[in-house]
C-alpha cells in the first residue's frame, strides 16, 4: 500500500533548521516508497463544525492524509487531525505533555522513573506573590545551587541556575505568573548529559553533549556532541521515558546522577536529528519512517 503523509512545520518558525528536519523526513519516507509533502500549520485551515469538520489545506482541498508526522507544537490541530482518523506522530498527548516540563515530570514520577528532586510552583497571578516563608521553605528542602526551570521552553533558555535567595526571588519576580518549579542542581552533570534517540522499543543511539562554559549542556549554548555507547540500562531507562509520555520516538536527556545514577532531564517530542546524524552518522528519519510504516501496516 501506498501511503501518504503530512510533514507539519510552525509557520511562525519555518527556519532553515525545521526545514531541513522536514526535508530528512521526506527524502526518508520517499526512500521507503512513501509520499510526503511539507505544510507549514497555516496552510491548514482547521473547521469546526457539527458533521462537517475538517481540516484542508489552503492550495489543496484534497483528501486527509493516512498519516502526520510533527514537526511542531500545535497540539489544536494535531488533536482534530486525530479526531478525523488521521494517524499523528508523535500524538497531540504525547506532544502535549513532552512540551511541558511540569507534566513531564508528573508523568515520569508516576511511572517511578529516576528524576531530580523537584517542587512545583504554586499557580500565582501575580509576579510577587509567592511568600519569603514559601521560599524559604523550598531552600529548606532542595539548598543551593538551585535550578529554577520554566514549564514552557526550548533550548535550556528557560533553565536558571541559583545560588542564593536573593538571585532566587529575583528569578521567582521576572517568570511571573508563568508555570515553573524548583529543582535540586545535580553538579556531578555541569555543563554535560546524554540525549538518546528512542524510536518505539529501541535506543537507537546517543551522543553525550559537553559544554564548559555554562552549566547547561545544550548545543545551541555552545556544547559540542560526542557519540556514546548505549548500553541495557540507559536503553531500558530512555524507553521507559518514553513510554511514560504515551510518544513514539523522543530525544531523551538524561543526567549524570551522583553515585553513577542516571536522572532524566527531559523528553523532547519534537527532537531536531541532524547534529545526531552527523556526529553518530545514525539517520534517525529512516528509523522513524520504517517505524511509521510497521505502525500503519497494523
Amino acid at each position: 500500500m501506498n501511503y501518504f503523509g503530512w510533514i507539519i512545520i510552525n509557520g511562525s518558525i519555518a527556519t532553515d533548521k525545521f526545514l531541513d528536519y522536514a526535508n530528512m523526513i521526506k527524502e526518508a519516507a520517499a526512500k521507503q516508497g512513501m509520499n510526503t509533502t511539507c505544510l507549514k500549520n497555516d496552510d491548514l485551515i482547521t473547521l469546526l463544525c457539527p458533521k462537517k469538520s475538517a481540516v484542508s489545506s489552503i492550495s489543496n482541498n484534497g483528501k486527509l492524509p493516512d498519516f502526520a508526522f510533527f514537526i511542531d507544537k500545535d497540539i489544536y490541530l494535531a488533536k482534530q487531525l486525530e479526531q478525523l482518523g488521521v494517524r499523528v506522530f508523535n500524538s497531540s498527548k504525547a506532544i502535549e505533555i513532552s512540551d511541558d516540563k511540569i507534566y513531564t515530570y508528573q508523568m515520569l514520577e508516576k511511572h517511578q522513573l529516576p528524576i531530580p528532586k523537584s517542587i512545583i510552583a504554586p499557580k500565582t497571578y501575580h509576579a510577587e506573590s509567592l511568600s519569603s516563608c514559601y521560599i524559604q521553605k523550598v531552600i529548606d528542602y532542595l539548598g543551593f545551587p538551585m535550578i529554577v526551570k520554566e514549564a514552557f521552553g526550548s533550548f535550556g533558555e528557560q533553565v536558571h541556575l541559583v545560588h542564593n535567595k536573593d538571585e532566587l526571588t529575583s528569578v521567582v519576580t521576572q517568570i511571573g505568573q508563568r508555570p515553573f518549579l524548583f529543582q535540586t542542581y545535580i553538579k556531578e552533570s555541569r555543563g554535560r548529559d546524554i540525549r538518546v534517540q528512542v524510536i518505539g522499543d529501541q535506543a537507537i543511539t546517543a551522543v553525550e553533549r559537553q559544554n564548559s562554559q555554562d552549566f547547561r549542556a545544550n548545543v545551541t549554548n555552545g556544547g559540542k556532541m560526542l557519540p556514546f555507547t548505549i548500553n541495557d540500562e540507559i536503553e531500558e531507562l530512555a524507553v521507559e521515558a518514553v513510554k511514560a509520555i504515551g510518544a513514539d520516538f523522543a530525544g531523551v536527556d538524561l543526567l549524570f546522577g551522583p553515585n553513577n545514577e542516571w536522572l532524566i532531564c527531559e523528553i523532547n517530542a519534537n527532537a531536531h536529528i541532524r547534529n545526531l546524524y552527523e556526529c553518530t552518522g545514525v539517520n534517525a528519519a529512516d528509523h522513524m519512517i520504517a517505524y511509521i510504516k510497521k505502525e500503519l501496516f497494523q
